[in-house]
């Protein structure tokens, strides 16, 4: 019993023991799983889902919606809901996926044909449900995507159907649709190119010429494409919306940024409003401040308040709204089922070289077809010519059938280009007695004449397989590049300050004596309007300067002398200063700039010594140097007890500069006596008209040194003239420019024009005798049809005019020299018509060099018109240019 009893508890022990083991048996080390189980997910990811193939710039569910479209293809529209399913056989992710594919893929309108509500890029509308829109494959996608004989196949992932590794594509499809993927630790985002570009990019590689890509999109707009890098990893694009001023209450967008929508644009413009970085006017009842007109095409109006300049608003929509954005591409594809970072040139090169191997195999395969059918038919044309099929029926076995037929051809067997085989002599036996009845020799060797020449073309074009690709793709521009102009105009873009185009939404406050200063002290002296994004500048009677950021309510010491916003830069602003030494006791002048300072750092305006004060303080905007009046102490030893100072005799230096010596005696009061002049001349002015900006950093054309009262004479190719100020926040549009220069009462303006109501060509010369200034002036007339179709603003222009002199005579030319064929005339007259019935073309030659001048006489006289060296080429100056 106790043997028993002591047994029953070892039998159990053995049996837990052994489960143990197996269950410990059963189970695996985790350490290493994770990074196995994540590389695993991470590479099919990379490789299945994200990334797209370069061979055919393809993601797997998009090629595997092409493949589905295919088999589905009869020329009619099918239903995307129908598409959706056939996709799902080889495609194991699901329909959401799939639908999301497809309309991506319509939307861009390059390989798919649409049907029904497909939603909108520019305005974030999304597609109809897939049981509503209808899909096709285009003509350009049949044509460039598929080729079942030079696919590589593989099977589904169930294994029931076979789908392409990669389609055969020979466009550079990867370049014109553009692709954004994100992967696992990876991700790819292609920008969109142009169609016409991408052909001109491919031919000019074939021809072994160097190659310039830039992205191209839908929505149109402006794009900056100095960092583009050529789409690798760490370039950038700068891409702007569209913006005209209507008048000087009114903008207008007409274009959204790549990737913007106009409802997110509108809601950027009302957010930067609200926070006061840009001035629009308050929405009321019956007009909001933003209106989104989208329809056809992207309008969306913006109303300013009243006062508000439309440049500076242009400039703070592109700083503080979507209406600029920046895009940083980042060109990732599978090569040999490996991630790599490209740039855009390689991936056209790989397309290119690839598309030249496609189109050698098509070749090939052509070829071989024409050897065949060259083949079949000689060995039809001597089997019934040398009436073989007759030998045959004395045959009583298909063997001996087989044996007479190929003794019948022996005797030619040396012009065929391979061995005749046993299928070859089946296929014989199976032409039809009607055939051989109604065999017409000449009309066979009229086909086989064809066949010839074909063959000799497609063995002619393998031989020169280069000009066979180059005029492919000509073909392929011909075909479909109709219409396919370059959306996005390529610019340069200005960088824009912030500060210098933020709406003035604070107040800046000073507490001088407490040494405060923000936008909260409401109670205490009002300095000036600013944004909540400016620095201040403060100046203190110990001779400290400091600048700080705008704040509620910012200590920056006692005393405060000045305080203004402060403009980074800028070295217009001098400052007159006259401080007491607190070690010398003499007492010191000075001039100088603060243009570069770190932020909340104090800097000492003086020599450093203790006890220094400041005595006397101006800030002068554009440079000034004023006469002050100094009196002394009147226990002071001079025997000049009150002189007066010209701060012009100073130099202007920097912030550290000790300064000039005013007196050694001790002052009592120094007091202003006359303002003074600038010392500094006026500005020099640049013109970029790439940017279409004024600039004083010696970019693009100088256009003069401008004083205060000086403006800038614009004229338009819409037969308008402008005068403007020489502000530098002021916007030129260059499309629309015809000259821009100093504004000078002399000028003349000459012009050849159209005139609608009067069915005549004008030539006209006048002088701006207007002053308004930012007010346009037409003066070509403004009936409907009216054309400017050449201006000029030199002194001696020259027009060349292709005319008729009767409706369908021959097209003559002339050199006109306006000066001597009308007199100037004020800018509303119409000018002197050309007598001509129709004028077919207008430009602007090298103008007239000025007369030489002998005992002060000129020695030259102006002709009226002229037909002399009406064959020299056109030379356009600065100031003019030839529009029609």
């Amino acid at each position: 019993m106790v043997n028993d009893q002591h047994q029953e508890p070892t039998d159990d022990l053995t049996t837990n023991t052994d489960e143990v083991k197996e269950v410990l048996h059963d189970q695996t080390v985790v350490s290493g799983l994770y990074e196995t189980y994540f590389l695993d997910y991470a590479s099919y990811v990379i490789l299945e889902r994200a990334v797209p193939a370069i061979e055919d710039g393809l993601k797997p569910v998009q090629r595997r919606i092409l493949h589905a479209l295919k088999e589905m293809d009869d020329g009619r529209f099918n239903k995307v809901a129908n598409v959706i399913g056939q996709t799902m056989q080889y495609h194991p992710h699901g329909d959401a996926s799939i639908n999301e594919a497809i309309v991506n893929i319509g939307q861009k309108e390059l390989i798919f044909d649409t049907q029904g509500s497909w939603g909108d890029v520019r305005t974030g509308d999304g597609a109809a449900a897939a049981r509503y829109i209808e899909v096709r494959l285009s003509k350009f996608g049949g044509d460039v995507v598929f080729n079942a004989d030079t696919t590589e196949w593989q099977l589904s992932y169930d294994g029931r159907k076979k789908e392409p590794v990669t389609l055969p594509v020979k466009f550079p499809l990867l370049l014109a649709m553009g692709v954004d993927g994100i992967a696992v630790g990876l991700s790819t985002k292609i920008l969109p190119h142009n169609f016409n570009e991408l052909i001109d990019a491919s031919i000019a590689i074939l021809k072994d010429k160097p190659v310039s890509l830039f992205p191209d999109f839908q929505t149109g707009g402006y794009i900056d494409v100095s960092n583009y890098n050529d789409g690798l990893r760490g370039g950038k694009v700068r891409v702007r919306a569209r913006i005209e001023e209507i008048d000087k209450k009114t903008l207008a967008i007409r274009d959204v940024p790549y990737g913007v929508t106009t409802s997110t644009l509108c809601d950027s413009i009302v957010k930067a409003a609200e926070l006061g970085k840009i001035r629009i006017k308050s929405p009321g009842k019956n007009i909001a401040a933003v209106v989104d007109n989208t329809a056809k095409d992207v309008e969306i109006i913006v109303h300013l308040q009243p006062g508000v300049s439309p440049d500076v608003t242009i400039d703070a929509l592109y700083a503080f709204t979507d209406c600029e954005v920046s895009i940083s591409p980042n060109a990732c594809v599978i090569i040999q089922d490996k991630p790599h970072f490209v740039t855009v040139t390689e991936i056209l090169r790989y397309n290119t070289n690839q598309t030249v191997s496609l189109l050698k195999q098509e070749l090939d395969i052509r070829r071989r077809e024409l050897m065949e059918k060259l083949l079949y038919a000689s060995l039809e044309k001597i089997f019934i010519e040398n009436r073989i099929y007759r030998k045959i029926e004395e045959c009583e076995t298909f063997e001996a059938v087989l044996e007479t037929i190929d003794k019948g051809l022996k005797p030619h067997k040396k012009l065929f280009y391979r061995d005749i085989t046993q299928d070859d002599l089946i296929r014989l036996t199976e032409i039809r007695i009607k055939r051989i009845s109604k065999y017409d020799g000449f009309k066979a060797d009229e086909l086989m004449r064809r066949l010839e020449q074909e063959l000799a073309e497609t063995e002619d074009n393998l031989a020169n397989l280069t000009r066979y690709a180059i005029a492919y793709y000509k073909d392929l521009q011909k075909k479909y590049g109709k219409g396919r102009d370059r959306r996005t105009e390529i610019r340069a873009f200005n960088t824009i300050a912030a500060n210098v185009v933020a709406a003035a939404n604070q107040k800046l406050y000073v507490d001088r004596e407490g040494g405060f200063i923000g936008y909260g002290l409401k109670k205490d002296e009002f300095v000036s309007d600013c944004s909540d994004i400016d620095d201040i500048i403060v100046f203190r009677r110990d001779g400290k300067c400091v600048v700080t950021k705008i704040q509620e309510k910012t200590f920056v010491g006692k005393d405060i002398i000045h305080v203004s916003v402060f403009k980074k830069n800028d070295e217009r602003k001098v400052y007159n200063m006259v401080y007491l030494d607190g070690k010398s006791g003499i007492s010191m002048a000075k001039r100088f700039n603060v243009t570069a300072v770190t932020r909340d750092r104090e800097y000492d305006l003086t020599m450093g010594n203790p006890k220094s004060k400041v005595l006397y303080f101006t800030a002068n905007d554009n440079g000034e140097a004023e006469v002050i009046t100094v009196n002394l102490t009147a226990q002071s030893a001079a025997k000049l007890k009150q002189f007066d100072f010209d701060f012009a005799q100073v130099g202007i230096k920097n912030r550290s500069a000790q300064g000039n010596i005013l007196t050694k005696y001790n002052i009592r009061k120094i007091v202003q006596k006359s303002a003074g002049a600038s010392t500094l001349g006026g500005l020099d002015i640049w013109y970029d008209d790439h940017l279409g900006r004024l600039n004083r950093d010696e970019r693009g054309r100088l256009l003069g040194n401008f004083d205060s009262k000086d403006s800038i004479l614009v004229v338009y190719k819409s037969g308008e003239y402008e005068l403007t100020t020489f502000d530098l926040t002021n916007r030129y549009e260059p499309n629309d420019v015809i000259a821009l220069q100093k504004f000078d009462p002399q000028t003349v303006v000459s012009t050849v024009y159209y005139e609608a109501n009067q069915k005549q060509w004008f030539v006209k010369r006048f002088r701006i005798e207007t002053t308004t200034i930012d007010k346009k002036f037409m003066f070509i007339g403004d009936a409907k049809g009216s054309k400017l179709a050449a201006a000029s603003i030199d002194a001696q222009p020259r027009i060349e005019i292709q005319y008729q002199e009767k409706e369908r005579g021959p097209v003559e030319k002339m050199v006109l020299e306006p000066s001597g064929f009308i007199d100037v005339r004020g800018w509303k007259a119409l000018g002197k018509p050309l007598p001509f019935a129709k004028v077919k073309e207008v430009k602007l030659l090298a103008p007239k060099a000025p007369p030489l001048v002998v005992d002060d006489k000129p020695t030259v006289a102006s002709a009226v018109v002229t037909q002399d060296d009406v064959d020299e080429p056109e030379v356009v100056a600065d100031g003019q240019l030839g529009l029609f």
